[in-house]
């Protein structure tokens, strides 16, 4: 209960002081972002008026832990067009975004910065750091890296917990190199995918998982509709190996923003 807390006012005091003062004088004015993840850190550390736009992702309950603070803003679909007509002075993308969208805002003279995703603890930090930069906002995001470190500290367990698998749809699981193995990892557990040389996601045969035995199984929240790549997660084998799973809720899994304090909770 106290890392639940702790991890609420993190995340609260967090948005407080993004919200508390002005944007430095040589920061951006009119700053769109366009992707979920960006979102995120550009919504916890904008000051009042400097963001614009977000991606219409943010605003989805199931995809973002910000959806809520999302509906304040503009929403964006990520075509060139509509972006250029809000006239920003910066735009945030992914790297995986639309390589022909970003390509043509800067053909139009649009500054366009591009954020790799964050697969690790250090690469959170960085992020949260280089996005304070590019906002000209970098005491808030200095405050903001110091809570999150606060935060894995309430949070994380340097107890060994056991083995673990992460499981998804289609027999996919993530080993290093990714952040669920991060998220995995900082909760105390050690990843069974590790022992099968699994690192970056990849697929693991059922028979493999049931076979490692592994005292905590988690795996991804269920979509609406009826996908068949969801049904390996109903086979009662994963039930009677594992007795202890996590159904997690993707939202707090998907970025690597402070948020995974959360995801990192849920597994204690």
């Amino acid at each position: 209960m106290l890392a639940s807390v702790r991890i609420s006012d993190l995340i609260r005091a967090a948005a407080l002081v993004a919200a508390a003062a002005l944007p430095a004088a040589a920061g951006p004015q009119r700053v769109v972002s366009m992707n979920l993840c960006t979102d995120q850190l550009a919504m916890l550390l904008a000051a009042p008026g400097q963001l614009i736009s977000v991606s219409n992702l943010a605003r989805d309950p199931r995809m973002s832990p910000m959806a809520e603070q999302a509906a304040e803003y503009p929403v964006n679909f990520g075509r060139a067009e509509e972006i250029y007509l809000m006239r920003p002075d910066l735009v945030i993308a992914g790297e995986f975004e639309s390589g022909p969208t970003v390509s043509m805002l800067r053909r139009l003279g649009i500054r366009v910065e591009v954020l790799p995703p964050a697969e690790s603890i250090e690469a959170i930090r960085a992020e949260i750091t280089r996005m304070g930069g590019l906002l000209g906002r970098e005491p808030a995001a200095a405050d903001l890296l110091a809570r999150f470190d606060a935060g894995l500290d309430a949070a994380g367990s340097r107890e060994d917990r056991g083995r673990a698998a992460l499981y998804y749809a289609n027999g996919i699981t993530s080993g290093r190199g990714t952040l669920a193995g991060a998220i995995l990892e900082s909760a105390g557990y050690r990843n069974i995918a590790g022992d099968f040389g699994i690192t970056g996601t990849a697929k693991l045969p059922l028979e493999l998982l049931v076979m490692a035995r592994p005292e905590r199984l988690v795996t991804g929240a269920k979509w609406p509709g009826q996908s068949r790549s969801e049904a390996i997660l109903d086979h009662p084998a994963l039930a009677a190996i594992a007795p202890a799973t996590a159904k997690v809720t993707d939202r707090d899994w998907v970025c690597g923003t402070p948020f995974i304090l959360r995801a990192i909770e849920a597994l204690e």
